[in-house]
């Protein structure tokens, strides 16, 4: 008769001892572990033509301790032979209970929980979700109470399936962002290395090299991978350390395993009445009140762009005058004409309109920085988890979604987090609706030439949500089309709300920012120059600016391209716009300030692009402009990252066809509309 072998573990006061008592009838056999005083207790008897051996360890809150008992709990748990852990948890208090858990997790045996004292919880007004435990785990689970006896049969018989599968079930337990970033790192270079040990997966071997776990770092670290596998596990750690801000490991698994329990927690476990609230339950309450809470979030980006309008066009208007009497100046001090244009009008005139809208990038990281910092972000990605679902999105897809807001490079990478690739590419292909900060100038352009300043704030809001509305109907679209397949649970970190402080704050906008001079001074300058280049030459025999453009190399290409983009009303100015925003969408700015800055008919007092534009450019044309501008493919960099990420120049072809057909349909009803 075979005999399976079954340790249970747990905190103390988890029913352990009654649940064995429930599961068998057999004597209980008490005595010590060897060499201690600590009390063991074990049993043995048949079921289903099985021997079934338990050994009930001491009650311990962590593994990882101290005292005697965590000691006796580790080491048997790390050196002994068996087939099941049981992991029992108290149904009353499973947050706490879940902490334990995950540190099991990590041993990557084969394991059950057992959701005790289930009849407690219910009479507290607990409505827990073991399935849904066992499909954010991979853990199988089972809803138990040792008094009454409910689900005792369904529990072994779990217990034989569990032990009897020769391959066991890998945790499907996500981390925060930060460490899943590093555990995708070393994952995939275990992959490529094709390393492999034991029976554990490379995402396995990835968390344990992360967690320094000591055995498996003595079993690898005489490996040949290993002098590789080094320099990579030093920055990753590095990474790991800065962002929590701390070298303790311990410190470092807490605070993600707390979140972790929570999160669990929160999607799993319902309450009917609550008592003694948290200053932060009391938050949440509000802030993720489901009749409430949307609202509440909509209201504050609304506030967001509201601001972003209003204190960033203050600057704006000086900036603007500081770059035209610096192209005022360049014109009147250099005689030689082919110079003096490239100066003022292609340099200054193309990097100047791309400068003029940092104050409103800073604005809007600021903002995002604030709403990510106090943790209220993590709210809304749980409050919106439900309406998500709805569209064929996981909850977590809201992370890389408002991280698209800032920019797609991050915000393709952050989908690492989501292990279904349906999931995943899914919403890599949506995160381009989500309007990223580089056109924030183009949609700041437009709302400032076609709409008072009362409203324009109103205007940018009302674009963004588009944006993001557009996005979610296409995911929609593809789940039902394309990457057909199931809803996965949703567990996101739910921090405790916290301060952010201004050095935080300070390092995350100042980045931004100078990142986005550093594109201005460098690549912005060069696709400048190239366009003043492309509109100047070659020469025309006409002393007609506007002829002269037309004929141009850019004239030229922008006219052959007419005939696709005509029917949404677009010159072929606007066209050229679009054509160079593949490189970067502040090329968009660039390429209108150059366009739209020639010409002997503009005067000093009217030489704003915002005047030329509403002159020259029609309202239904220029809101189509801006529906293209929003939906069509990211900038080149983006591009690059995104065929990166769904592992081929297959998906990128996809995505150019996916967004351009949408880009051009929803542009050509926006003007149609508005004619």
């Amino acid at each position: 008769m075979d005999t399976i072998k079954i340790v249970l573990a747990g905190q103390a006061n988890v029913g352990k001892s009654s649940l064995i008592n429930a599961m068998t009838k057999s004597r209980l056999k008490v005595g010590n572990f060897s060499g201690v005083t600590v009390e063991k207790t074990e049993v043995r008897f048949e079921h289903h033509s099985h021997m079934i051996e338990i050994v009930d360890l001491p009650g311990t809150y962590s593994i990882n301790g101290f005292s005697s008992e965590e000691k006796i709990a580790r080491d048997f748990l790390q050196n002994e032979q068996y087939d099941v852990i049981l992991n029992v948890l108290d149904s009353t208090h499973i947050s706490r209970n879940l902490l334990l858990t995950l540190e099991l997790l990590n041993m990557n045996k084969k394991m059950v929980i057992a959701l005790n004292m289930i009849d407690e919880a219910k009479k507290e007004g607990l409505d827990i979700n073991a399935k849904q435990i066992e499909a954010i785990t991979g853990i199988k689970s089972v809803a138990v109470s040792s008094k009454t006896k409910e689900g005792i049969g369904e529990l072994l018989n779990t217990i034989h399936d569990v032990a009897d599968n020769e391959v066991r079930a890998f945790s499907n337990i996500s981390y925060s962002d930060i460490i899943e970033e590093q555990i995708f790192k070393v994952k995939k270079f275990l992959d490529e290395d094709d390393y492999s040990y034991l029976d554990l997966s490379s995402r396995e071997m990835a968390i344990k090299l992360l967690n320094d776990d000591d055995k498996f770092y003595k079993e690898i670290h005489d490996k040949p991978v290993f002098m590789e596998l080094q320099p990579l596990l030093l920055k990753c750690h590095d990474n790991i350390h800065n962002y929590h801000n701390t070298k303790s490991h311990a410190d470092i698994q807490a605070i993600e395993h707390y979140a972790i329990a929570k999160g669990i927690t929160a999607e799993t476990t319902h309450k009917k009445t609550t008592n003694n609230k948290t200053l932060t339950k009391k938050i949440d309450d509000i802030l993720i009140n489901k009749f409430i809470g949307i609202p509440i979030f909509l209201f504050l980006m609304w506030g967001l762009f509201q601001l972003t309008f209003e204190f960033g066009s203050i600057p704006m208007d000086y900036i603007d005058m500081g770059f035209g009497l610096l192209s005022e100046a360049v014109k009147s001090s250099i005689a030689h004409e082919g110079l003096s244009s490239l100066l003022s009008d292609g340099i200054i005139a193309g990097v100047g309109a791309v400068v003029l809208f940092l104050p409103n990038i800073i604005i809007l990281y600021i903002g995002i920085a604030l709403l990510e910092t106090t943790g209220y972000m993590s709210r809304v990605a749980f409050l919106l988890d439900g309406f998500f679902h709805k569209f064929g999105l996981h909850g977590k897809s809201f992370m890389p979604l408002v991280t698209g807001f800032g920019c797609s490079v991050p915000a393709y990478m952050a989908t690492r987090t989501l292990k279904n690739e349906k999931d995943r590419l899914i919403t890599l292909f949506i995160i381009g609706f989500m309007s990223c900060g580089a056109k924030l100038p183009i949609y700041v352009l437009f709302a400032g030439a076609f709409f008072d300043s009362d409203n324009a704030g109103n205007v940018l809001f009302a674009i963004y949500i588009a944006g993001a509305l557009l996005g979610l109907v296409m995911a929609k679209i593809l789940r039902m089309l394309v990457f057909k397949g199931e809803d996965e649970p949703f567990v996101m970190e739910m921090p405790k709300y916290r301060l952010p402080t201004i050095k935080l704050i300070y390092i995350i906008v100042s980045q931004k920012a100078l990142s986005y001079l550093k594109k201005a001074g460098t690549f912005i300058l060069a696709a400048s120059i190239l366009i003043w280049f492309a509109s100047t030459y070659p020469k025309s025999n006409s002393d007609n600016p506007s002829i002269q453009l037309e004929q141009s190399y850019l004239g030229q290409l922008g006219k052959a391209s007419v005939p696709f983009f005509a029917p949404l009303g677009f010159d072929w100015k606007l066209t050229v716009a679009l054509e160079t925003g593949l490189a970067a969408k502040e090329v968009v700015v660039a390429t209108l300030g150059i366009l739209y800055n020639i010409g002997e008919d503009v005067s000093e007092d009217d030489n704003r692009l915002l005047d030329k534009l509403k002159k020259e450019v029609p309202f239904a044309t220029a809101m189509a402009f801006v529906v293209f501008s929003m939906i069509y493919l990211p900038c080149f960099a983006a591009s690059m990252v995104f065929a990166k990420e769904t592992g081929g120049y297959k998906y990128l072809l996809y995505l150019f066809v996916f967004t351009t057909g949408v880009a051009w349909i929803m542009s050509f009803i926006t003007y149609r509309l508005l004619l």
